[in-house]
């Protein structure tokens, strides 16, 4: 192509880009599934991940919603027994294989998806199910304290509650701690807890979706707001992004350690082996791939997985041989550090 025949991008003085109108198409190294995916995209209404319904207690039960049909055919395709208690006071899920043969001596702490404000239970059965079932291990998520009713750390002093709860049953080196989106960002949260109240370190943790950084660090936010419209970018006039977080960070320290501890290597030193897992059209990419580059500064066993052309969560979508590749490094990850 004659170079002078196409747009170009105009560097600013600032270092910023401007960035010419582009058709963006379906990555010719998806499955086919993931591509039949992308296509049906143009048939289907936009779901608006970060949507600002006043009434919270419905935007969470329009999130249940759309989440009830997923959880139907889990149900249906992974055989497993869900109790609702309480560990530790905290409400929980409590997931295991339906037959019982789960390891008697391994749990995950699931901590669901949902911008800190929504998600339960809807999000937090999609991430219990398969890895319950397949891996064949318990599961607890954590009915963890969300906004706009609560404010930080009270999500993470409540997985932290359950945390040492389970202590009583299981040894700290066979606990592993996962999450999706929030919940990833959260499991991050919580690894910097837990050895900050002098409890001891999980065995493993898994940010999925996410990273020890805000959502809004870096490029991807930018890139994904365009190329997946999840989430909107941010505003393109320097104001305010929306908070999708319904305030859960509101008067808390952009670098707080406790909330973001990517940004701190001699609190990431002092994390277990880390499975990161991010997509290359999903906003959080960036935080993912800085959040992994400093656990490797910081001398932490750190694995990252990027889907190609997958979007936020991908791991969600186990219909897709991509999301169910995902799912099953997940549990190989934690198969062999809770060893």
């Amino acid at each position: 192509m004659d170079m002078t025949s196409r747009a170009m991008p105009a560097f600013l003085p600032d270092g910023s880009v401007q960035v010419p109108a582009f058709t963006l198409p379906v990555s010719d190294l998806v499955s086919e599934e993931a591509a039949a995916m992308q296509r049906l995209r143009a048939t289907l209404p936009a779901f608006d991940a970060a949507g600002q319904e006043a009434d919270i207690a419905l935007r969470r039960a329009q999130i249940n919603a759309y989440m009830a049909p997923q959880i139907e055919r889990l149900r249906a395709d992974f055989a497993v027994t869900v109790v609702r208690r309480q560990i530790g006071g905290i409400g929980v899920l409590d997931v295991t294989p339906a037959d019982g043969g789960h390891d008697p001596e391994r749990v995950l702490i699931n901590l669901h998806g949902g911008a800190f404000c929504v998600g339960w239970d809807g999000v937090a059965m999609v991430e219990a199910i398969p890895i319950a079932s397949l891996g064949r291990i318990r599961v607890v998520s954590v009915d963890y304290r969300m906004a706009p009713q609560h404010r930080h750390p009270a999500a993470v002093e409540d997985v932290a509650a359950v945390y040492r709860a389970l202590l009583a049953q299981y040894d700290a080196r066979h606990i592993g701690i996962y999450g999706g989106s929030a919940g990833g960002a959260l499991t991050a949260q919580a690894a910097a807890w837990l050895v900050a109240h002098d409890l001891p370190q999980a065995g493993a943790i898994g940010i999925l979706g996410a990273g020890a950084v805000p959502f809004g660090a870096g490029d991807s936010a930018y890139l994904a707001g365009y190329t997946d419209a999840s989430f909107p970018p941010p505003p393109a006039d320097g104001s305010t992004p929306i908070d999708i977080t319904q305030g859960y960070f509101a008067g808390c320290d952009a670098r707080d350690p406790g909330a973001w501890p990517g940004w701190h290597l001699d609190v990431l030193a002092r994390f277990p082996p880390a499975l990161i897992l991010t997509g290359t059209r999903a906003m959080d990419l960036s935080p993912a791939i800085f959040t992994h580059s400093q656990l490797i500064k910081a001398g932490v066993r750190s694995s990252l997985i990027v889907g190609e052309g997958m979007g936020h969560c991908y791991h969600y979508q186990i219909g897709l041989p991509e999301g169910r590749d995902a799912i099953d490094a997940i549990i190989g990850f934690f198969r062999e550090y809770l060893a």
